[in-house]
């Protein structure tokens, strides 16, 4: 059932549009005692999730019981983040989603049915796992919210892979990206219907129909003068929000360009991108795009670390960015690999396959470092003086020595791809 639609490319919903339509939507579901909203955390900040879960806050009150950012393998959000983000909520309703230890496994999708879904590719059976809270906490309404927008793991972001993944467990996470990364993902960029969320839907139909889950979609995307607005909003329980919000998100976010790009510079907010975990979506999201033998320029002033789970950094620094024959060599050898499977399909999916040069400028993580995972290294502030991204513009720019590259503000918005390699 749908609660609440609206959107199209020119479509601008504002800050009392915004109250208006959660005002509504919610109205409509009725009372509820305890409720238990379910946002995206820092890394996410742009989707507007936070502004939507201050306001769940002001209808509902001291019956919003529990505020659980869905982390999935990301860093626990600081005080500072919370405050930014989930403006007014106090900070006793924030829990933390521990993807290792505090969830529950509500039920197997069989090997059987990933072996159809990957052509036999794979044929593991798959634990749906969610944080026990979700489970288990005995919420009579449960808020699902996020942006829908082009994803490297399984085609359009959110949905059901906010709680299955976000609030999810080792074996859930690391299985199903697996599955992604095995099925190629430039087969899965920009897809709403792919075999991850087949995987996600099964699970979501089969063990998830008695969950009070309402889901809270935004699709973000520039105006006429470069400013993110909210070009669409879906409210409802079921997946037909999130299919309507992934068709706009194609017409809003994603961009086709004529030919492969030479020369790409990417810039990650040092607020939002402190990881390559999280950085490479300038090579995710700009790979269908870039020219054989093309150069990828990463600005990274937060850059600090390759993943923000202290064993995934661990597995990144030892087997590094290397592409998919290698990664696929080093599981077979390598238990602790094979053990850690959503960090082998991200290694999969930050190389460029030998296609291209990725080249990350870093605030913080040293030359060394950076090389020892296979990228190219060059100093941050040369490079920044030569690329200023205050004064770049989103798309192509001729340089004053007549260089062409095109900027990218912000890879986590969007999608590029060639034309012809649609």
């Amino acid at each position: 059932m749908i609660l609440f639609q609206k959107g199209s490319e020119s479509t601008i919903i504002n800050g009392e549009d915004l109250k208006n339509a959660i005002f509504s939507a919610l109205d409509k579901l009725g009372p509820r005692n305890k409720v238990l909203a379910v946002p995206p955390d820092f890394t996410r900040f742009h989707s507007r999730a936070g502004e939507i879960t201050s306001l769940v806050y002001r209808y509902y009150g001291n019956r919003l019981s529990d505020v659980l950012p869905a982390l999935g393998t990301h860093a626990k959000m600081n005080a500072k983040e919370l405050n930014e983000m989930f403006e007014g909520i106090p900070e006793s309703l924030f829990r933390v989603h521990d993807w290792r230890n505090d969830v529950v496994t509500i039920g197997t999708v069989p090997g059987s049915y990933i072996s159809e879904i990957t052509n036999g590719a794979l044929s593991y059976d798959w634990p749906a796992q969610l944080n026990r809270l979700v489970y288990k906490g005995g919420h009579d309404l449960i808020l699902s919210i996020g942006q829908v927008v082009p994803h490297e793991v399984i085609g359009m972001a959110n949905y059901n892979k906010n709680l299955l993944v976000g609030t999810g467990g080792p074996e859930g996470i690391n299985k199903s990206h697996f599955v992604g990364a095995v099925y190629g993902m430039e087969k899965i960029m920009g897809k709403a219907e792919n075999p991850v969320r087949s995987l996600l839907n099964k699970a979501s139909d089969e063990f998830m129909k008695d969950l009070p889950i309402v889901y809270i979609q935004t699709v973000i995307g520039r105006d006429k003068n470069g400013k993110l607005v909210i070009r669409g909003l879906f409210i409802g329980d079921d997946k037909e929000v999130f299919y309507k919000a992934a068709e706009l998100s194609i017409k809003v976010n994603f961009t086709v360009v004529e030919k492969p790009l030479s020369k790409v510079v990417v810039f990650l907010d040092p607020a939002e991108f402190k990881s390559t975990w999280l950085g490479n979506k300038s090579v995710y999201r700009t790979r269908m795009a870039m020219a054989d033998k093309g150069e990828l320029i990463v600005l990274a002033p937060g850059l600090k670390e390759f993943g923000e789970d202290k064993e995934i950094d661990r597995l990144i620094r030892k087997y590094g960015y290397q592409g998919t024959p290698a990664t696929l060599k080093a599981l077979k050898e390598n238990d602790e690999l094979a053990g850690n499977l959503s960090a082998a399909a991200h290694l999969i999916h930050g190389s460029s396959e030998g296609r291209f040069t990725i080249t990350y400028c870093p605030g913080i993580l040293t030359k060394q470092e950076i090389e020892s995972v296979n990228f190219r290294y060059s100093d941050l502030s040369e490079m920044i003086k030569r690329y200023d991204p205050l004064k770049l513009k989103d798309g192509y720019n001729k340089m004053p020595d007549g260089e062409e590259i095109y900027f990218i503000s912000n890879p986590a918005l969007g999608l590029w791809a060639v034309k012809d390699r649609l």
